[in-house]
C-alpha cells in the first residue's frame, strides 16, 4: 500500500514538473512574442530588428521542438537551463532593440498593423496551446522572411514601400494569415 501511495505521489510530482516546464518555456515564448508585437506597433523595432528577433526566436523554438521530440515530449534539466539562458539573451536583445536610437515610423501603414496583428495571433496560439513548438517555429520563420523583405525594400526605397511592394507583402501576409489559422485549428 505504501508503495502504491508513493508511486502516485511520484507520478503527480513528475506530471506537475512536466506541466511546469511546458508552462514556463511556453509562457516566456508568448511574452517575448507580445513584446516583439508591441515593439512593431509602437515603432520601437525596425523591420530589420524585427526580422532578426524573429529568426532567433524561430531558432529557439526549433531547438525546443527537436529536444522534446528526442526526449518523449519533455525537456531535460540541462535542456531547460540552456533554453532559459537563450530566452534570457533573447529578452535582453528585445529590450536593447526596443530602447536603442533606431525607430521605425510605420505611421498608420497597413503593413505595420498586419505585422503586429500576426505576432499577436501567434502569441495567442502559443498561450492557448493551439500551436505546438514546431508550428510556432515554422510560423516565426515565415514571419521573419516577410519582415526581412519589408526591411530590405524600405532600405532600398528610402524608408517606403512602392505600391507593387505593398501588394506583394499583402499577398504574403494573406498566405501567412491562412497558415496561422490552419496551424491554430488543426
Amino acid at each position: 500500500m505504501k508503495n502504491l501511495v508513493f508511486a502516485a505521489i511520484a507520478a503527480s510530482v513528475a506530471l506537475s514538473g512536466a506541466f511546469a516546464q511546458t508552462s514556463e518555456v511556453g509562457q516566456r515564448k508568448e511574452n517575448q512574442q507580445d513584446r516583439i508585437g508591441q515593439g512593431v506597433q509602437s515603432g520601437q523595432l525596425t523591420a530589420g530588428e524585427t526580422a532578426n528577433l524573429e529568426r532567433k526566436e524561430s531558432s529557439i523554438n526549433q531547438e525546443v521542438r527537436t529536444d522534446r521530440s528526442l526526449n518523449g515530449g519533455k525537456l531535460t534539466g540541462q535542456e531547460r537551463a540552456i533554453v532559459n539562458q537563450q530566452q534570457n539573451k533573447m529578452s535582453n536583445q528585445i529590450y536593447n532593440d526596443k530602447h536603442n536610437a533606431a525607430t521605425q515610423h510605420y505611421g498608420n501603414s497597413e503593413v505595420g498593423k498586419r505585422q503586429e496583428n500576426q505576432q499577436d495571433r501567434i502569441a495567442q496560439g502559443v498561450k492557448s496551446g493551439n500551436l505546438s513548438a514546431g508550428q510556432t517555429a515554422r510560423l516565426e520563420k515565415g514571419e521573419s522572411g516577410i519582415n526581412q523583405e519589408v526591411h530590405t525594400d524600405r532600405k532600398i526605397n528610402g524608408g517606403k514601400l512602392t505600391q507593387g511592394e505593398k501588394a506583394q507583402v499583402n499577398r504574403q501576409q494573406n498566405r501567412m494569415s491562412s497558415k496561422i489559422y490552419k496551424a491554430k485549428h488543426s
